[in-house]
């Protein structure tokens, strides 16, 4: 079988795709970016230090309303809330991306 588009073999490897390829080393020559030029990778992983972030903070709040070296419970309900839209809104995300996947990997070539 012949490539007339020569896209099967563009990226190197069988298939033109490889599993292990950094940013920018994929399909194409440059990496997959987002509307304010930064690289959806590293968007992700900042996306999910943050909820991480969040998280140990709600927790930190709950464990000071316990012990006593806090007395507000409104503030620990909003950081707890933050934490929970927060990683909803990656576990959303994530869906979606696997929903993709899921979408590309029953493509027929």
């Amino acid at each position: 079988m012949n490539d007339p588009l020569g896209h099967i073999n563009a990226a190197g490897g069988p298939g033109g795709i490889r599993p292990n390829a950094l940013p920018g080393q994929g399909l194409g020559k440059t990496p997959l970016t987002g509307p304010n030029g930064k690289v959806f990778l590293d968007e992700l992983k900042g996306q999910i230090a943050e909820v991480n972030r969040l998280q140990g903070e709600a927790e930190v709040a709950a464990e000071d309303l316990v012990a006593g070296r806090r007395d507000d419970l409104e503030g620990v309900m909003i950081a707890t809330e933050k934490a929970d839209t927060a990683f909803r809104m990656l576990l959303a995300v994530r869906n979606k991306m696997l929903d993709a996947y899921d979408e590309v990997k029953n493509l027929r070539v």
